[in-house]
């Protein structure tokens, strides 16, 4: 049992069949709870994130149609292969010809953030330009998710609505960061609602979601009395908040997770030279499949459409290997909605928190056997194909009825990424350098992955 402070009780487990127990079978029983809806609310929302019940089934059902869709997964494809050959290789190929040391992680933040915004809202904020120009929505963006989840790590509960009542510190900036965000993420509801009505539809999540929403205020026009004018403007006010809660949920959701997962997997194979030549061997192998296998000039960068991508089966098995032993978020909690008793028998009593460790269940004997502390993509593999793990096992993604909707969306952007960059270059790291946690939702590094960028 864990006492947080303010008297929050609770318990950690690391047990597959409690996991199963929490996330599927008595699902229902374990939600998000009202403490974290609480907490997020001022940045999230009722976003698909911060909500539970018919709120959230709502949006899941909304979204899930969305996201397998065969046009959008399209897109994104398209959305990454531009980022890469545009921006990703452009700044390190400056930083090879320089000898410069290049952050990793803050330029695969970048990437995130691009990729993200231009699947979300069909905009490009530009943060991987070449010359790594400031963001104002990235930085108030980023500002609101590490203030909004620091409420989560205060030793002192309920001091940070102290600081929101008199608008100070902390708060004060949340504050301001927000309304950069709803600014901009408005503005763009807005223009975007224009468009449709005029019959301009995109292939962006946001342009999906508001054609839906659209159709629904039209046929709720329909039924307006006298006093319509001023019911539909108060449905539309609602129906753009709304929007905008499930937007900022999707963005929160796919900014910091890929570019987290793929720094800890640049760090991890900058030491092990092997696992870098069997992933090369299979791009080689991908490649060999096309036309042509001439070199191409520099200017011709190599990504690879979806097809190529699923065929990686060694560097999906690698990725997964990484994100076992440094999952992006390392911890969830639900809460237990009535009494309980776990599959191993923890009682958990009404209202006390339920977490489960992804991070420790990743490095645990009892799951992965003897050699679970040793990075070793072919558990991975059978007969050169890849073979999928329980999911309560690894719940890097979550399982059950919340298994992450962007899953699909990931790989595409974290195969796509190491693919193109390790074909052209060698990302070498410090064999010194030992980075540390920073305290955050997600496994970030702490002082960010200094790296010198070789061409090969």
């Amino acid at each position: 049992m864990i006492q947080r402070p303010g008297g929050v009780r609770g318990i950690i487990t690391a047990n597959p069949s409690n996991v199963e127990h929490i996330l599927r079978a008595n699902f229902q029983n374990y939600p998000k709870g009202e403490r974290f809806s609480f907490l997020l609310h001022d940045f999230l929302g009722r976003g698909i994130l911060n909500t539970d019940g018919e709120l959230w089934k709502m949006q899941r059902k909304a979204a899930s149609y969305e996201f397998n869709t065969k046009s959008l997964r399209n897109f994104v494809v398209e959305a990454v292969q531009w980022e890469i050959k545009n921006r990703l290789m452009a700044v390190l190929k400056n930083a090879c010809e320089r000898g410069e040391v290049i952050e990793l992680q803050d330029v695969l933040m970048r990437f995130a953030f691009d990729n993200i915004c231009k699947v979300a809202f069909g905009v490009d904020p530009g943060c991987l330009h070449p010359s790594l120009p400031r963001s104002q929505f990235a930085e108030a963006f980023n500002d609101a998710t590490g203030i909004s989840a620091g409420r989560f790590f205060s030793s002192v509960p309920f001091l940070w609505r102290i600081k929101k009542m008199l608008d100070i510190g902390s708060e004060k900036r949340l504050r301001e960061a927000i309304s950069v965000v709803d600014e901009f993420v408005m503005d763009i509801i807005r223009s975007r609602r224009s468009e449709i009505s005029e019959g301009h539809l995109r292939e962006d999540l946001l342009s999906r979601f508001m054609a839906a929403a659209i159709s629904d205020l039209d046929q709720l026009e329909t039924e307006c009395d006298k006093n319509g004018s001023q019911k539909m403007a108060m449905v539309s006010e609602k129906s753009e908040l709304f929007v905008r809660d499930m937007m900022v949920s999707f963005m929160m959701a796919g900014r910091d997770t890929t570019s987290t997962a793929l720094t800890w997997f640049f760090w991890l194979i900058s030491s092990r030279p092997h696992i870098q030549e069997a992933i090369r061997r299979e791009i080689l192998l991908v490649k060999g499949n096309r036309n042509s296998i001439t070199v191409e000039p520099e200017d011709q960068w190599v990504v690879f459409d979806f097809d190529e991508l699923k065929g990686m089966q060694y560097l999906h098995a690698a990725l997964c290997e990484s994100m076992r032993l440094w999952p992006p978020v390392p911890v969830d909690t639900k809460v237990a909605a009535t009494d309980d008793v776990l599959p191993d028998g923890t009682v958990v009593p009404r209202g006390w928190f339920v977490s489960y460790s992804i991070y420790s269940m990743g490095r645990m004997e009892s799951i992965w056997g003897g050699d679970f502390m040793d990075f070793r993509p072919e558990r991975w593999l059978k007969d050169g194909e890849f073979v999928g793990e329980n999911p309560y096992k690894f719940t890097v993604f979550q399982a059950g009825p919340r298994i992450c909707l962007g899953k699909e969306m990931a790989f595409i952007q974290m195969k796509s990424i190491v693919a193109s960059v390790i074909h052209r270059f060698s990302l070498e790291v410090d064999s010194e350098y030992v980075p540390k946690y920073a305290m955050s939702i997600t496994l970030r590094m702490k002082t960010g992955l200094p790296v010198n960028v070789k061409s090969r």
